[in-house]
């Protein structure tokens, strides 16, 4: 068989390959990331500001309070993406975080250190705009924890 014949059979082969998953895009991400902030996190901030810190002044005096919501926030969020394998920011926008190895929903562990990733890669920023070198579309954060964020299918 010449080289030329199997070149061309192999490229018919790879066009038929479709991609497993369709990433999803970062102004998307960044969309959910902001719903998800005025659904879940300021609620909570309300709660731990007036209810158990009784007041703003007492919140920003507090070392302990924004700790308390920010653990509060990641156990929701860590919930969340171990059920439902999204957010409602995420839902409102069709995405899915999932293991990138078996395309599953993550565990509470993983989710957990996903979180505490974000939290580090968003403080030094560079771990966010990974994203935009990637074809894949993945983080620092989704890197480090083995997530990947992939359009649902409907």
């Amino acid at each position: 068989m010449r080289f030329r014949n199997i070149k061309n059979k192999n490229k018919q082969n790879t066009d038929q390959i479709k991609p497993k998953y369709t990433h999803a895009r970062v102004v998307n991400r960044i969309k959910a990331f902001i719903t998800d902030m005025f659904m879940i996190y300021m609620p909570i901030m309300f709660v731990v500001t007036y209810v158990i810190v009784s007041g703003k002044d007492a919140l920003q005096a507090s070392e302990f309070a924004p700790f308390l919501g920010t653990l509060t926030y990641g156990i929701v969020y860590s919930i969340f993406l171990t059920k439902l394998g999204q957010t409602p920011g995420k839902k409102a926008y069709d995405l899915k975080v999932v293991n990138a190895k078996t395309g599953e929903y993550i565990s509470f562990f993983r989710a957990m250190l996903r979180f505490v990733a974000f939290l580090f890669t968003a403080t030094t920023v560079l771990g966010l705009l990974v994203s935009f070198y990637r074809k894949d579309r993945r983080s620092l954060h989704d890197l480090i924890s083995g997530t990947l964020v992939v359009v649902e299918k409907k």
